[in-house]
């Protein structure tokens, strides 16, 4: 899918309520599962260890980290949205996370979001509370949903 490009702050808030276009799908790879565990210091065997997965998890496969898939919201944000006068974004918190579907290795994931509010913050700032859904391919559940919030800065 095509990135939505906005100019400026003004053209962000015109869309506000409105659900952005669905994100291309993302692969998620082993070594992606392995650079998460080493940054996060979660080596759980569901994760990294192939044949150990393969023999007693119920999923036959490695398992991604939960917070994995929210951890990519950001990137997946960025990958369908632009708004061009932005100088920076920040994490701002989050309200609601739930994991309904656990990501297998080589899992797709991509990104539905709805723009539920954009508020101002301080001076040249926006505070966006956001509705993801990360979808998994092939799955009826998705892998995360979020209520997610963030500050934009122009």
């Amino acid at each position: 899918m095509a990135k939505l490009e906005l100019e400026n702050f003004e053209d962000f808030r015109e869309i506000e309520g409105q659900t952005l276009p669905a994100g291309d799908w993302l692969t998620v790879t082993q070594e992606m599962i392995n650079d998460f565990a080493k940054a996060t210091m979660d080596f759980q065997w569901i994760h990294i260890d192939i044949e150990k997965a393969e023999k007693h998890s119920p999923f036959k496969k490695p398992v991604a980290h939960g917070f994995m898939s929210l951890a990519l919201l950001a990137k997946l944000l960025k990958d369908v949205l632009l708004v061009k006068s932005a100088k920076m974004g920040i994490n701002y918190g989050l309200n609601k996370v739930r994991f309904p579907s656990p990501v297998l290795v080589d899992s797709q994931l991509r990104l539905i979001c709805t723009i539920q509010k954009i508020e101002n913050y301080g001076d040249k700032g926006l505070k966006i509370t956001w509705n993801c859904v990360v979808e998994l391919d092939g799955s009826d559940k998705p892998a995360c949903v979020a209520e997610f919030i963030s500050l934009m800065f122009e």
